[in-house]
């Protein structure tokens, strides 16, 4: 099957009907470079400067999809035209087949081109110098420069700023797109940490709210109702403080006010103070010193939230909160009897450890939580306590956090 050439470009087009259009006007202007008497003219019929004019329009066609077969050709087609009469648009159609060669060829024509006109140029200036030893000899070498060397060096040029731009362009597009990948996940990163403080801060009080209004609408006692009412509003009070608080943050200080501090380990005692309101027992035991604000608040939040799970699974029983700084890191447990009633005492989103483990996560800490042998029992059968769910088994929930960022666990 015979090789289809590709269609030529439209400007090419344009460019090869232009050349021999101006071509066949100059001859038939009779405008001719050399005379019929010429040495150099071989072939002195006016029709045969016409052949390597055509030739070399045609070459026109492939100067950007066939590019080196077409300057292979033209150059044929000039050394013809330089032993006829001649024709000036030949000249001008051959020059801008050596700039499309260099800039349209390949990466290694565009590196040779250059080099064998200026050599070219070089040898047309010295050997006829040489060998006639007449200093009007060196324009031959001129004439060289101008139609090979020129061109040949201006497509360098022109295409060494291309491919600058293209780099430029496509470094552009990968500094856009890496951006918008840091954006996308600097909004993931803020959407999840939106999610931990407004879990953290509501579900807790939102999930005494519901325990207690449940304890007023089953149990008729009018003074039990008045105090599970107290409860509910003390919570519902903290709860709308908590969530102007996090609205102050999301505003960034845009207001007249700057948000309010966020929560301390100094606050673990107000925190205890109303979880033991909401019907915990706890104890609570401290032990740290200066501890850096990121931590203060995942210590916190990691409190807070295992003390919300207590309350909404646990059975009755103890509680313990204890932090404990050794050396460079952290330590929290929070222990709680495990098993007991079959469901919650207060609907969950199931996102509690997931903050948690991502709290920690975020520091370089390390996060568990599961049922383990209570102190005072012996091994835990499928992680179950006794049917009075006391004295089987216990929930805890241990982490470790760094207080220096980096710093190994």
């Amino acid at each position: 099957m015979a090789m289809r050439l590709p269609r030529p470009h439209r400007d090419d087009v344009r460019i090869a009907v232009g050349g021999l259009l101006g071509g066949l006007l100059l001859w038939g202007l009779g405008l001719f470079p050399r005379r019929p008497d010429d040495a150099l003219v071989l072939w002195s019929g006016n029709w045969n400067a016409l052949v390597p004019l055509v030739v070399t329009a045609a070459c026109e066609l492939l100067r950007r999809t066939r590019p080196r077969p077409a300057l292979l050709i033209g150059t044929a087609a000039l050394t013809v035209d330089t032993i006829t009469r001649g024709n000036v648009a030949t000249v001008v159609m051959f020059t801008d087949l050596v700039y499309a060669a260099v800039l349209y060829g390949t990466p290694a024509s565009a590196r040779r081109i250059p080099w064998i006109t200026g050599l070219l140029t070089v040898a047309g200036a010295v050997v006829p110098a040489a060998l006639w030893r007449v200093p009007g000899a060196l324009l031959i070498g001129v004439g060289v420069g101008v139609v090979a060397l020129a061109p040949a060096a201006t497509g360098w040029v022109v295409r060494n700023h291309r491919d600058i731009a293209v780099a430029e362009r496509l470094r552009a597009e990968q500094t856009a797109l890496l951006a918008e990948m840091d954006r996308a996940q600097a909004v993931a990163a803020e959407r999840a940490r939106m999610a931990r403080e407004l879990h953290d801060m509501v579900a807790n009080h939102l999930s005494a709210i519901a325990i207690h209004s449940t304890a007023a609408l089953s149990i008729g006692d009018p003074n039990t109702s008045t105090d599970a009412l107290t409860v509910i509003r003390e919570n519902s009070v903290e709860g709308l403080a908590e969530m102007r608080r996090l609205i102050g943050i999301l505003r960034d200080g845009s207001g007249d006010r700057e948000p309010s501090a966020a929560p301390t380990l100094d606050g673990l005692g107000s925190l205890v103070a109303g979880a033991r309101t909401n019907g915990l027992d706890i104890t609570l035991t401290t032990e740290h010193g200066k501890v850096p604000a990121p931590v203060e608040l995942a210590a916190y939040r990691i409190v807070q939230e295992s003390l919300t799970n207590a309350l909404k699974h646990a059975p009755e029983g103890r509680v313990t909160v204890t932090l404990t700084q050794r050396g460079g890191r952290l330590a929290i447990a929070v222990t709680s009897p495990y098993g007991g009633p079959s469901g919650p005492r207060a609907p969950g989103s199931g996102a509690g450890l997931v903050g948690m483990r991502e709290r920690a996560d975020l520091l370089g800490g390390s996060f568990e939580a599961g049922p383990e042998p209570s102190p005072d029992s012996g091994n835990v059968k499928n992680g179950k306590a006794g049917k009075d769910g006391k004295g089987g088994a216990i929930w805890a929930v241990r982490a470790t956090l760094p207080l220096v960022q980096g710093e190994p666990e």
